[in-house]
C-alpha cells in the first residue's frame, strides 16, 4: 500500500483517496521569466507522483495553475511596453515546452489567475461577510489572529507574527502586520492592469479597483476545479509558509471544511552544493540546460536519482553520467529484442521479484532513488541471463514488458528512444517535416498534418503519434 510524508500531520500516512477520483493541485509557475531547474524539479516530482497513482490504477484529476499576474509581471511589462497577455503567453508556452522535454504529462486544467476573477472575488467575500477579512486602505486583508489554527501546516506560531518579524511588512494600513492581502488597491504603478469588482461591505456596495494577492488565487483556482475539500496539494518546501499555510487558512475559513487531506512539498535543489545564484555563476534554467546539449530524459534521470524530500546536489558530471545510463539501458533492450533462442525456463519469480521490489520502494513515500536502483539491477541481471543464453524468446517480450512498465513511472521516453535507435539515421528533410507536422497539430490543423504526414511517407518513413511524442519508423 501506497504511504506518503505528510507536511500537514509530519509522519507517513497510509494513501486513501476521499472519493473515486484522486485530485492533485500543484503550484504552478509565475509567468515572467523561463523557470530554473529548481522549479522543473517540483514539476517533475507531481508527475512522478501522478504516474506512479495511475500505474496504481487510480483515477487522477489534475490542475496546475498559472500566476499570470504579480509584482514582477507587472514590471516585465512596465519595462518591455508590452501587454500582459504578450508576455505571460510566452512565458506559459515556453514553460509547457520545459514539460514536454521532461516528459511530464499535461495537467487536465491550467487555470490562469487573470481568467478566474469572478472566482477570486467571490472567495473574498465569503471571508469579508464571515469577519475574515476587512478592508483598509490599501486592499482587503485577511485577520489571522481570527483563524484558530493558523500555523498547523508550518508550525509557526501567531503570536511570533504579532510584529512582523516573522513576515515581510508591507506598507499596508492593516489591522496587524502579520495580516496577508487577498485584493491589492491599485496604484499607479500598474498601469493599465487592474480589475473593479463591488465588494459587500457593511450592507454598502463597494467598488475596489485592483488586483488579486498570490494566495488567494490558488484557493479560488483550486476549489472551483477539484471542489472544497480535496486529496493532494503539492510544491515546494519554500512554498509551505507563508503561501500554503495561508491557502488553508482563507479556504478553511470560507467553507468551514477541511481544505486537504495530504500535503506534499519537495526539498530544494542546490547546485555543486550552494543555493543557485546568478551571482555566483551557478544559475541554470531548463533552456540553458538544452542549449548544451543535454536532453529532457537526462535531466529528469537527474532529478530521479534522489527522494524528495531530500536536498538534491545537482552536478553536470551526473548530467553526462545519465547520459551514458540511458545508452546502457537502450543497448539492453536492442540485446533483448535481438534474442532468438528458445529456452523452458521461466522467469516468473525472477520477474516478480523485481516488480515486488520497485513498487516497495515507490510505495514507501516514492522513493525514487531506491526505486531506480532496483530497476539497474534488474537491467544488469537482464544482460547476464542473455549472456549466459538463459533468455527465450518468450520470455524476452516479458522483461521488454517489464522494463517499459517501469518506465510507465520513471517517464524516461524509453520505448521513444528505443524506436528512434532503430532508425540509425533519419534524412534532415523528414525531421523538419515531423517537427512541422508536429506544430500543425498543437494548433489543431489536422488537414496540413495529415499533407505533411503523406509527404514523409513520399519519402520512405512514417510516423506514428503516441503519447511519448510521434515516433518515426522505415517503411519496409
Amino acid at each position: 500500500m501506497l504511504k506518503i510524508y505528510n507536511t500537514l500531520t509530519k509522519k507517513l500516512e497510509k494513501f486513501k483517496p476521499l472519493g473515486k477520483e484522486v485530485k492533485i493541485y500543484s503550484c504552478g509557475p509565475t509567468v515572467y521569466d523561463f523557470p530554473h531547474i529548481g522549479n522543473y524539479r517540483a514539476f517533475v516530482f507531481v508527475d512522478i507522483l501522478k504516474r506512479y497513482l495511475l500505474y496504481k490504477n487510480y483515477k487522477v484529476k489534475h490542475v496546475m495553475n498559472i500566476t499570470d499576474v504579480d509584482d514582477k509581471i507587472i514590471k516585465k511589462v512596465k519595462e518591455s511596453g508590452k501587454a500582459l497577455r504578450e508576455i505571460t503567453s510566452f512565458y506559459e508556452q515556453e514553460f509547457k515546452k520545459g514539460l514536454e522535454e521532461l516528459n511530464c504529462i499535461p495537467a487536465d486544467f491550467y487555470p490562469r489567475a487573470t481568467e478566474h476573477i469572478p472566482q477570486i472575488c467571490s472567495l473574498i467575500q465569503k471571508l469579508l461577510d464571515k469577519g475574515y477579512a476587512y478592508l483598509a486602505e490599501d486592499g482587503v486583508y485577511y485577520r489571522i489572529k481570527k483563524f484558530k489554527d493558523y500555523g498547523k501546516l508550518s508550525g509557526i506560531k501567531k503570536e511570533y507574527l504579532r510584529d512582523g518579524s516573522r513576515v515581510a511588512v508591507q506598507e499596508y494600513s492593516k489591522e496587524q502586520a502579520s495580516d496577508f492581502v487577498l485584493w491589492k488597491r491599485y496604484t499607479e504603478e500598474d498601469g493599465n492592469i487592474f480589475w473593479e469588482p463591488d465588494f459587500l461591505i457593511g450592507g454598502k456596495k463597494i467598488k475596489v479597483r485592483g488586483r488579486p494577492g498570490w494566495h488567494i488565487e490558488c484557493s479560488a483556482m483550486s476549489m472551483h476545479y477539484l471542489g472544497e475539500s480535496f486529496d493532494i496539494h503539492v510544491g515546494g518546501v519554500d512554498l509551505i509558509f507563508p503561501h500554503h499555510e495561508n491557502e488553508i487558512a482563507q479556504s478553511e475559513a470560507a467553507t468551514g471544511k477541511k481544505f486537504v487531506k495530504y500535503w506534499l512539498h519537495n526539498e530544494h535543489l542546490l547546485v555543486e552544493g550552494k543555493k543557485m545564484s546568478k551571482s555566483l555563476g551557478n544559475y541554470f534554467t531548463l533552456k540553458d540546460l538544452l542549449e548544451k546539449g543535454y536532453k529532457g530524459n537526462e535531466i529528469r534521470l537527474v532529478f530521479l536519482g534522489c527522494h524528495y524530500r531530500k536536498q538534491l546536489n545537482f552536478k553536470i558530471s551526473e548530467l553526462d553520467a545519465a547520459r551514458e545510463s540511458l545508452k546502457k539501458i537502450v543497448n539492453t533492450i536492442q540485446r533483448i529484442e535481438e534474442v532468438k533462442t528458445r529456452t523452458q525456463k521461466s522467469l516468473r519469480r525472477f520477474l516478480l521479484r523485481y516488480k515486488k521490489n520497485f513498487e516497495r520502494a515507490m510505495d514507501l513515500d516514492l522513493d525514487t532513488s531506491k526505486a531506480l536502483a532496483v530497476f539497474f539491477e534488474f537491467i544488469r541481471e537482464v544482460n547476464k541471463k542473455i549472456d549466459a543464453n538463459e533468455l527465450g524468446k518468450k520470455e524476452a517480450k516479458e522483461v521488454l514488458f517489464l522494463i517499459f512498465d517501469f518506465d510507465e513511472v520513471f517517464g524516461l521516453g524509453l520505448k521513444r528512444i528505443y524506436e528512434e535507435s532503430k532508425i540509425k539515421e533519419i534524412p534532415l528533410e523528414v525531421k523538419k517535416l515531423v517537427e512541422e507536422r508536429e506544430k500543425a497539430r498543437k494548433m489543431k490543423n489536422f488537414e496540413l498534418a495529415d499533407i505533411i504526414r503523406e509527404k514523409i511517407k513520399k519519402l520512405g518513413f512514417w510516423v506514428d503519434d503516441t503519447k511519448d511524442g510521434p515516433k518515426i519508423r522505415k517503411i519496409k
